[in-house]
């Protein structure tokens, strides 16, 4: 937050409200592939996995001046070429730089689930925070421009950050630097947009009629535009014309994230003002002799049981050794007193008679 280019976030994936809101004035950022300099030397491919320690990749003759047929989760950064034959009869090389275009409204983002997994901060990188990546490749589906990669060792999805560790430290980023004939700008958006203005005007004065600036605003706009000497042949370039984050269901997950976030503050909010306006909720005063009276009655009965308990163990209860254990048949003689008359032994006036 210390540069001009700091990293205050913009939003991140599955998190509701995930703005930092710390600081509004950051600068918006943009590089600029200006394809009528390039020269296809592929050494922005060369800064890229020497600056994100990239492994080097076997490769092999496929038929084509590329590298590689096509991006891997550890190339990240790929010059294309096609040779297209022209409606004169005449033949053109088609280059383009083929990297992360970091969309305004990227769709990997609004298709991730996992919560934080994908970041835009608010000078336009969109990075992808693999220690958070749950493997569901659903941020490649959602991608417009067929760019995220999935690695089948690690189960992680990997892309192109736009040297977001250099920005951060307001230096350019790797594949800007490596240029050597200038084709990759890099500064504010603002600025970028007035360059590739200009060229495109220049293009059209040297008999390129259809040269245009490729900033497609059905992904909100870029943060790597190009400058298209040929823009009647995007889809030779490899560019589709009019991108759009595809299908309903990543909207409608979107708008049910909202509405569960809608729905979690607003019954936080309606059970403060139920506190503020009625306060503790307290039991009327004939409730509250009930319960007192229950209670004083259940207390008595565990007395009573307490005190019967006490005087079993006392021996003044019932099989105790009380007054009927010392009566006379205790102490008379053996045999004598109403304790010996045995049986059918008739006593006091029957034997008078």
């Amino acid at each position: 937050m210390s540069t001009e280019l700091g990293l205050a976030i913009r939003r991140k994936s599955a998190t509701p409200a995930s703005s930092t809101g710390i600081r509004r004035d950051t600068v918006e950022i943009a590089k600029v592939v200006d394809i009528d300099l390039c020269i296809g030397c592929k050494a922005c491919e060369v800064a890229c996995k020497e600056w994100n320690d990239l492994p080097a990749e076997e490769t092999s003759n496929f038929g084509s001046y590329q590298s590689h047929p096509d991006l891997t989760a550890s190339t990240w950064d790929l010059m294309r070429f096609k040779e297209v034959e022209l409606g004169d009869g005449d033949i053109a090389w088609l280059i383009r730089k083929d990297s992360c275009l970091h969309c305004s409204d990227p769709g990997c983002l609004a298709a991730c689930p996992a919560p934080g997994a994908i970041v835009q901060y608010t000078n336009g990188i969109v990075n992808f925070d693999q220690t958070k990546c749950i493997g569901c490749q659903y941020c490649v589906a959602g991608c417009p421009f067929d760019i995220p990669r999935f690695d089948q060792k690690t189960k992680k999805v990997y892309k192109c950050t736009l040297c977001v560790d250099r920005v951060s430290a307001s230096l350019e980023p790797a594949c800007v630097k490596s240029c050597p004939t200038g084709a990759i700008k890099f500064g504010g958006k603002a600025e970028m947009v007035n360059y590739a203005a200009g060229k495109v005007d220049k293009l059209k004065k040297r008999g390129f009629d259809h040269a245009m600036l490729y900033d497609p605003s059905g992904v909100g706009g870029l943060h790597m535009m190009y400058v298209v000497p040929r823009g009647d042949r995007l889809g030779d370039y490899g560019l589709p014309s009019d991108p759009q984050v595809p299908g309903t269901f990543f909207s409608a997950l979107s708008v049910l994230r909202k509405l569960g976030s809608i729905s979690v503050w607003g019954g936080l909010l309606a059970t403060g003002i139920f506190y503020l306006r009625t306060g503790r909720r307290r039991p009327p005063p004939e409730d509250e002799a009930v319960a007192e009276a229950e209670r004083l009655g259940h207390q008595a009965v565990a007395d009573a049981e307490r005190e019967r308990h006490e005087s079993a163990l006392s021996g003044d209860g019932p099989g105790g050794a009380g007054p009927a254990a010392n009566g006379p048949a205790a102490n008379g003689p053996a045999g004598s007193g109403p304790a010996a008359t045995g049986p059918g032994q008739p006593t006091g006036p029957e034997v008078e008679r």
